[in-house]
């Protein structure tokens, strides 16, 4: 393997995905060092570097790099200076970088990071450290149905929702409880961007029926970041022949993606209604309560004390995606182990201060706006004492909006649309929230609205 082409191959598509600064502030002076087994060591500058790039950048590194090289497994980082340093420097580096490589490694062992060359599926990745909570307990009673009986209930299963809230977790331990509690089913899981990678490659070396039959001889398909799939053509023909042969032989067929099915741009109407024909939920950022129970989970995991205030704090300060919240829960932790001791809430303020992103701002005009110009309606009559059917669902949903989407409290919302009393925009809130639950068009119609104000 010529692992300074491979590293160049793997940078250079790399760069095209990140800012700028991103990319020469944590990729400059990095390198493969070896590769052993499936195993990559790439060279970084400092134990900085180190950290960061398994906690920000890993996934996409390991995905790169695995797009080129089939038989990649796991990625190594480790500390590899070339300039000359003297001998006290170097007694003092190697004891602190022997310090948080151990702690480094107590919170990801390196069989954690193993994946399964013959199905792709990471054993880190299952339901004991799954955390269940309102954002996401509709897919995870889906997920055990699945389980239960592949290819017989909810098939196929879409799960769709923005990055970092878990979905990958979900799809990949539902792979490895049905491998386990089904033995005898055959399991695989792909990224699209490997779909489409294995296709193309079989154009070439001039079998696609290689290609055909490598997936359909599995019992269960797991296929994730479906979204990618637009402006593919031949990949969406090749992923229709592929579900009708899988789906009439009862074989399990799961897709993730950032967004619904409908919201695909240039996908074919035909894979656009086998998406849809089975069971499709949607995963949303976790609330406050679940934001609790994932740190509490992360800091048992890793054997790290921390008083509930603390975990309080920073539950209700940060909100976002679930990968950003372990990012920051993980400098928490590194700072704990190297201290040794509990730490208190002004050094962990200290410490996240720069990872809390700013509130959302938003002027409930523009909303309001935003709404009426999607029903077709006069702004005017949103704030407008009227019980016409149209203009109250559509203030209702302007309302369900601004709390849910921007957290702007019940009674000023009800002052800004027609000085409403504050128990009207709770009501409102939690029609739309339930009416959620059961209309496929309204969450369309919410989606859509949302577009408008992103």
């Amino acid at each position: 393997m010529d692992t300074k082409s491979l590293w160049n191959k793997c940078l250079s598509e790399i760069e095209l995905n990140i800012s700028k600064a991103n990319f020469t502030t944590w990729f400059k002076n990095t390198s493969i060092i070896k590769e052993d087994s499936g195993v990559i060591y790439v060279g970084v500058p400092n134990e900085f570097v180190k950290d960061w790039l398994y906690n920000k950048f890993h996934k996409m590194v390991i995905k790169t790099l695995m797009g080129y090289e089939d038989n990649i497994r796991s990625i190594e980082y480790v500390i590899h200076k070339q300039e000359t340093r003297t001998p006290d420097d170097i007694k003092i580096n190697d004891r602190i970088t022997s310090k948080i490589h151990a702690n480094i490694n107590k919170e990801f062992p390196l069989n954690d990071l193993y994946i399964n060359k013959d199905d792709n599926l990471n054993p880190k990745y299952n339901f004991n450290s799954f955390i269940v909570g309102p954002f996401n307990e509709l897919a995870y009673a889906v997920a055990q149905a699945i389980i239960s009986n592949p290819g017989q209930n909810y098939n196929p299963f879409f799960v769709y929702g923005g990055t970092g809230l878990g979905k990958t977790h979900m799809i990949q331990a539902i792979g490895n409880t049905i491998k386990i509690k089904h033995p005898h089913k055959k399991v695989y899981y792909v990224s699209l961007e490997k779909f489409t990678i294995d296709y193309i490659n079989s154009i070439q070396n001039k079998n696609p029926n290689s290609f055909k039959e490598k997936y359909r001889k599995y019992d269960v398909i797991i296929m994730d970041d479906i979204q990618f799939i637009s402006g593919k053509d031949k990949t969406q023909e090749e992923l229709f022949h592929l579900f009708n042969t899988l789906y009439e032989n009862n074989k399990q067929i799961i897709f993730s993606s950032d967004k619904h099915p409908n919201f695909i741009q240039g996908l074919e109407d035909r894979l656009q209604s086998r998406f849809a024909s089975g069971m499709t939920v949607q995963i949303i950022e976790p609330d406050y309560e679940s934001r609790v129970a994932i740190i509490k989970a992360k800091f048992e995991s890793t054997n790290c004390i921390m008083e509930p205030e603390i975990v309080s704090y920073l539950a209700e300060i940060l909100e976002g995606n679930i990968r950003e919240l372990e990012g920051s829960l993980n400098t928490v932790i590194c700072q704990s182990q190297l201290k040794n001791r509990a730490l208190s809430l002004i050094e962990v303020k200290s410490l996240i201060k720069n990872n809390i992103k700013p509130k959302k701002t938003v002027a409930i005009k523009d909303i309001v706006q935003i709404v009426a110009n999607h029903y077709n309606l006069s702004e005017d009559v949103i704030y407008e004492k009227t019980r016409r059917k149209e203009i109250v669902r559509a203030r209702q949903v302007a309302m369900y909006l601004l709390r849910e989407d921007f957290n702007i409290s019940y009674p000023l919302i009800g002052q800004k649309l027609g000085d409403r009393d504050h128990t009207t925009v709770i009501h409102s809130h939690l029609k739309i929230k339930a009416d959620l639950k059961t209309d496929p068009s309204l969450l369309q119609e919410i989606e859509k609205i949302r577009i408008m104000f992103k």
